[in-house]
């Protein structure tokens, strides 16, 4: 027997095919409340989408522990080998739109929701190590240069490359974007990381920096441009159905975790000021340490309620782990919450893809779609007397030394080219081919002549292989160096 067709207040509905009318020509009459609400509740039924990261697939999975890692940190959940901890992944592109292509050349967004037993940790990171600037207060005009022109509303190469050529700290990150590694064959055939550095705390209170690597265990594998092209014109949700189909045929995917640790008194001493996300620390100076295996065995329910609604912070941690003094990660701490605020709500943490399998004890009230107890009839505010909640002095986070005078200054490091030559001299010549006509073809369109050998002098600094390659390609002369 087939359930009840009500309305959202639980009235069963007599008739959802036709509309309450004024004879059998109407007009449809407002008392119709049926239609009311169904035209209301579909002209509501779109949150605004993510400003970036908006196309994007998700799934649930959990995370083993295999090795022992308590001597660097207190996280419970990384407690013990063989631990398990259930979590959500979101994957998805940066600049497109809802609608957009999977295939297109872009970073991919990695983010991992941990459901810990002390609450959630969200580690929200990219298919790449680095990233285009290091400062977070150039975020929104970098983003603007990836989206679409105000007049004309379409994709501005001008502004992209006029923003990159302006911002040399971005060259490493190009140079992996437009290498064979800025189109994966499948979010499975990719790697990801935590990109920035972050802290870990042991129980001693003793702290290390540490960066976090996810390598797929399916092997790494990328899309050629015109086979992307073909695909993105074709099932331009490719990505998004074939994680679908793989976990739902049984073949679940897996990453497991590394790490690299760096001592707290390397970070006055390395080659690289370690908190530049635009840099790399070499895995020769800090090898890679397993942490554990991450592996997705149950598709979404929902998109909506869970890839759509899933919110990820990476100011969400847990006792264990912390942030570090990042320019970059600083400022994302206090965005992505506020982003969640705006696009799904104050009480997004609520819904049930974001809830803490932890029990939640606060102060805060309120709010828009507040869909628990609201707190009920307890103390709803703090110092108090009346044994409400109170703080637990063996979690604060621990401290670091800090310097300098209070204005705004760049890092003290700006060497933004050694890396970037080195990972084109790491390539072989068929990659480097492949990379110097991806670049070719991107920069074409770019009116200016200036903004082209603006450019092009970045990547001459690179390697002067790199540099000219660039120039002979777009019938340049590569300028002098002075």
């Amino acid at each position: 027997m087939s359930k009840k067709l009500t309305t959202s207040w639980g009235a069963p509905v007599g008739d959802n095919q036709n509309s309450i009318t004024a004879g059998s020509r109407g007009p449809t009459l407002i008392q119709d409340v049926h239609l009311l609400e169904k035209l209301a509740h579909f002209n509501r039924e779109r949150v605004p989408e993510r400003v970036v990261h908006a196309k994007g697939a998700g799934a649930h999975g959990y995370f083993e522990v295999t090795n022992d890692v308590s001597k660097y940190t207190k996280a419970d959940f990384l407690s013990e080998v063989g631990k398990r901890t259930p979590m959500f992944i979101r994957f998805s592109t940066v600049a497109g739109e809802l609608g957009s292509a999977d295939t297109v050349r872009d970073p991919r967004g990695f983010a991992v929701k941990f459901y810990t037993e002390e609450g959630n940790y969200d580690l929200v990171g990219n298919n790449t190590p680095v990233f285009f600037i290091r400062d977070a207060i150039k975020f929104p005009d970098f983003i603007h240069t990836q989206k679409r022109h105000p007049q004309t509303h379409l994709k501005n190469p001008n502004a992209v490359w006029d923003f990159w050529s302006l911002s040399p700290e971005s060259l490493h990150q190009v140079t992996i974007l437009m290498s064979d590694r800025g189109i994966p064959a499948t979010l499975r055939h990719m790697h990801g990381f935590g990109s920035h550095t972050f802290k870990w705390v042991n129980k001693e209170g003793e702290a290390v920096w540490v960066k976090y690597h996810f390598k797929t265990d399916q092997g790494v594998k990328n899309l050629a441009p015109d086979v992307a092209a073909k695909i993105a014109g074709e099932n331009p949700d490719y990505h998004t159905e074939d994680l679908f189909n793989a976990i739902d045929k049984g073949d679940f995917p897996s990453w497991t975790l590394y790490v690299q640790i760096m001592p707290v008194e390397d970070a006055d001493t390395y080659r690289w000021d370690p908190f530049d996300v635009t840099k790399v620390w070499s895995q020769k100076d800090y090898p890679l340490i397993e942490v554990g295996k991450m592996t997705l065995n149950k598709n979404p329910e929902n998109y909506f309620a869970e890839v759509e609604q899933v919110t990820l912070s990476p100011g969400n941690f847990v006792p264990g782990i912390e942030a570090s003094p990042d320019k970059m990660l600083q400022g994302r701490l206090f965005a992505y919450s506020d982003a969640h605020r705006y696009r799904v709500g104050a009480n997004h943490n609520a819904l049930p893809i974001n809830r803490p399998k932890a029990e939640v004890n606060n102060y805060q009230r309120d709010g828009f779609m507040r869909p628990d107890s609201n707190g009920g009839s307890s103390v709803y505010y703090e110092p108090n007397s009346l044994s409400g909640p109170k703080e637990s002095p063996q979690d604060r986070t621990t401290g670091f030394p800090v310097s300098g005078v209070a204005e705004s200054v760049s890092y003290d490091h700006n060497d933004h080219y050694t890396q970037a030559g080195d990972l084109y001299r790491l390539m072989s010549e068929e990659e480097r081919a492949r990379l110097v006509e991806t670049i070719v073809g991107a920069m074409k369109p770019v009116e200016s002549d200036e903004i082209k050998l603006r450019q092009i002098q970045h990547f001459y600094k690179a390697d002067p292989e790199y540099g000219t390659r660039i120039a002979k390609g777009l019938g340049l002369q590569v300028p002098v160096q002075a």
